[in-house]
């Protein structure tokens, strides 16, 4: 049964199930009926000092957390151990751990939808709750995937600049489809190239290049299954200027060519 309270979106509760509580707006909310022995996920969208993250507290934290009013918009997810058993999550903080981690711009817009939503009534609710829990199973496939990037307290990179590599990583993941240059990533966002190569690095535990390679060969991967088109067409589309350098990198990145990789799936 799906269930919210009649405040305005600014400051939301809706009950999912038993074990899923989600809050939007800035908080506090009092008298929460929180899921037994809950996990809070906290979603903060950014402001011009700080980016957007992901935090992740444990059951002696989370009442607290949902209590805070941060004066700004977020979301939180309240989520019971079981809850986590039924999505297959592996990895959870400690009952007294926080884990932060910068949000990633899929993730980012899957929580923009869920926080903007302006339907009303059942079918709002029902919007909401799917998003809430699109955005819970991603987190957790993120996160027991190695995929989250913690907040480094006592990196050596500043806050613009952890902000521009930031933005870097969001070029690569919206624009894979340009022709991105590492000059021109730089450029865009305010960085030199040195800076934008050592950082990126440490950040992301890749280069520039890998970064942008995995994101085409994941869309060229998902067009061989889902499109009929040939596979030099979806190379090119992603980038690869002929079909051998495109075999070469998803062999480098699948284990087989192209064609095998449809024929694999399409038979499964």
């Amino acid at each position: 049964m799906i269930t919210s309270n009649t405040a305005p979106v600014a400051r939301r509760c809706l009950v999912v199930s038993p074990e899923f509580t989600v809050l939007t707006g800035r908080g506090p909310f009092a008298g929460t009926d929180m899921p037994p022995d809950a996990l809070a996920v906290a979603f903060g969208f950014g402001t011009i000092d700080a980016p957007a993250t992901l935090s992740l507290v444990g059951a002696a934290s989370a009442e607290a957390l949902a209590s805070e009013d941060t004066g700004a918009t977020r979301i939180v997810l309240l989520i019971a151990p079981s809850g986590l058993e039924r999505i297959g999550a592996i990895t959870r903080p400690e009952n007294d751990e926080r884990l932060d981690f910068h949000l990633s711009s899929e993730m980012r817009a899957i929580a923009l939808s869920l926080r903007d939503c302006d339907r009303t009534g059942e079918a709002g609710d029902i919007y909401r709750s799917a998003k809430a829990i699109e955005l819970l199973c991603e987190t957790w496939v993120a996160l027991d995937a190695g995929r989250l990037i913690p907040v480094a307290g006592d990196s050596d990179l500043s806050l613009a600049d952890s902000r521009r590599l930031l933005e870097a990583r969001r070029l690569i993941d919206e624009q894979w489809g340009q022709k991105l240059s590492l000059h021109g990533i730089a450029a865009c966002c305010g960085l030199n190239r040195e800076k934008l190569t050592r950082g990126f690095r440490k950040m992301f535990a890749c280069s520039v290049a890998e970064a942008l390679a995995e994101r085409r060969l994941s869309e060229a991967s998902r067009m061989l299954v889902t499109t009929d088109l040939p596979v030099s067409s979806i190379g090119y589309e992603n980038g690869y200027l002929n079909n051998a350098s495109f075999a070469r990198a998803f062999g480098r990145r699948f284990g087989v060519s192209p064609s095998d990789y449809r024929a694999a799936r399409i038979a499964a």
